[in-house]
């Protein structure tokens, strides 16, 4: 578990699935989801769908929920693009809009790319986001990261193109900046 200010983020722990739930999936068009990925089918799960499977949320080492003052607001996460060279793509989702444009996201990331390296022989970090989702690249680009790809037009949302984005960060960037901290 990690803390900054009023931002905590932790593994993921029975109690924080009913709201993770409602916020991920307990709606049929949720408004975060027209910026994570928009161009992929979002589908609402009935609630005892989605706890059928917590085993897959809870103390898991690859996905952690995000609490602002000890409420559910979003998760963090990771995966492995290709394990044997340690490359890993990390995400996040502020799922409550409530939460969107107050540094919280920011906070949870430096937190949890802090918690990557500290844990994970990695190299690099970095996610994929996509040109339409500006927040996205501003919080990359604020924590130091490169846009390392920008593949254009290929995701179509609303009868529009836009360009994928791959942002990525070093370790040795990251250890030079003055995000890192000891926790």
């Amino acid at each position: 578990m990690y803390t900054n200010d009023n931002v905590t983020i932790r593994s993921i722990e029975e109690k924080d699935l009913l709201p993770l739930w409602e916020l991920m999936y307990g709606v049929a068009s949720p408004e975060w989801k027209k910026w994570d990925a928009p161009y992929f089918e979002h589908k609402q799960i009935p609630k005892q769908a989605f706890l059928a499977h917590k085993g897959q949320y809870i103390d898991q080492d690859d996905r952690w929920v995000i609490l602002v003052e000890d409420k559910v607001v979003g998760t963090v996460g990771y995966y492995w693009e290709h394990k044997p060279s340690n490359w890993l793509e990390m995400g996040i989702g502020i799922y409550d809009p409530t939460y969107w444009n107050g540094g919280y996201g920011t906070k949870a990331l430096v937190m949890w790319i802090n918690h990557l390296f500290n844990t994970l022989p990695l190299v690099r970090v970095g996610y994929t986001t996509w040109s339409g989702n500006e927040r996205m690249i501003k919080v990359g680009e604020k924590l130091g990261m490169t846009m390392e790809a920008r593949l254009r037009k290929c995701r179509y949302y609303n009868g529009t193109y836009y360009d994928s984005i791959r942002m990525g960060l070093l370790r040795e960037e990251w250890e030079e900046s003055m995000l890192i901290t000891n926790e």
